[in-house]
């Protein structure tokens, strides 16, 4: 088939790079977002999916909107049979999903109709979910609600932060792209309508909801810090400042002590070789930690560097 590609960050890479290593589908373009400042200079820096469409020297497209006329009218002379997304960020209006003869179709990395929308694999490690997957499903309206073609299934490991398991999903999702594609093509696959139970909905966690709330139980305080993790990251403010946490570790009351079991929700406990928090219920231990205009260090550094004193908290 003939395909134009859309998506944007790094977790798109894998079902790009599977599609072209297969040869089996043209990839006439790539659409993505229009390059965005970084770095300290501000200068404009290609998506990671526009800059591996260069390598290979693919047409990118790169509209403010995806219903900019000119885009939509260069999407029309390119013709593709059919359009897979990973990630690419926007809104796809009507205009544009009319285009393809077989549509848009998305990878989503989850069992739908299980957390639709931006974060679900936030959500799947922040509610506890055991299993997790990816699906592939055609684009409608209505969003992240069009029948779908494929599902795959993955374990949520007690360690994963949403980076990690996100990781494991896109390389494990492009080969289910790449499959749905096929089907697609050769007809033997049909797209099945979502059921109406089991709806649930992953909107983007913003700054504000990553703050760490050491009044809930131990268990809520790592979920959420796992959650957020790379992106946007936990944080917990000290002594009125800002400082970022990353994945923290639970503890038992046998290695608490007795001692430290009495310590209240958000007080610091700095030991020899950890830092502990209290929480609702048992302490957890800080793992790294960033300081303002500080780099990330083990929690027992900062505390030393800090001179954390007793009865201090995070809020």
């Amino acid at each position: 088939m003939r395909l134009v590609f859309a998506g944007t960050p790094e977790v798109a890479l894998p079902s790009l790079r599977a599609v072209l290593a297969a040869g089996r589908h043209e990839v006439a373009a790539v659409v993505t977002r229009p390059d965005a400042p970084a770095g300290r200079g501000r200068r404009l820096v290609r998506s990671p999916v526009g800059a591996l469409a260069d390598e290979h020297g693919i047409e990118v497209l790169t509209p403010a909107k995806a219903g900019d006329p000119a885009f939509l009218e260069r999407l029309r002379e390119i013709a593709p049979d059919c359009c897979p997304v990973v990630a690419y960020g926007a809104l796809l209006p009507r205009s544009a999903l009319e285009i393809p003869r077989h549509g848009w179709v998305n990878l989503h990395f989850s069992i739908l109709p299980a957390w639709r929308g931006a974060a679900p694999v936030q959500a799947a490690v922040r509610h506890g979910d055991e299993i997790t997957g990816a699906s592939t499903f055609r684009i409608v309206k209505e969003m992240d609600a069009g029948p779908v073609y494929g599902v795959l299934t993955e374990p949520v490991r007690e360690e994963d932060t949403a980076g990690a398991l996100l990781g494991r999903l896109a390389d494990a999702g492009a080969g289910l792209l790449l499959s749905t594609l096929d089907g697609i093509e050769d007809g033997s696959l049909r797209a099945v309508e979502q059921p109406a139970d089991g709806v649930s909905y992953a909107p983007k966690v913003t700054t504000e909801q990553a703050r760490v709330d050491f009044t809930a139980p131990a268990v809520a305080v790592d979920r959420l810090v796992r959650s957020v993790t790379p992106d946007p990251g936990a944080w917990a403010e000290f002594r009125g400042e800002r400082i970022k946490l990353g994945p923290v570790r639970r503890t038992t009351g046998e290695q608490a002590g007795p001692a430290e079991e009495t310590v209240k929700p958000g007080e610091l406990l700095v030991r020899r070789r950890d830092v502990l928090v209290g929480t609702a219920t048992t302490p957890v231990a800080l793992g790294e930690v960033q300081a303002p205009g500080k780099k990330r260090m083990a929690a027992t550094d900062w505390a030393r560097g800090a001179r954390v004193e007793p009865g201090e908290r995070l809020t």
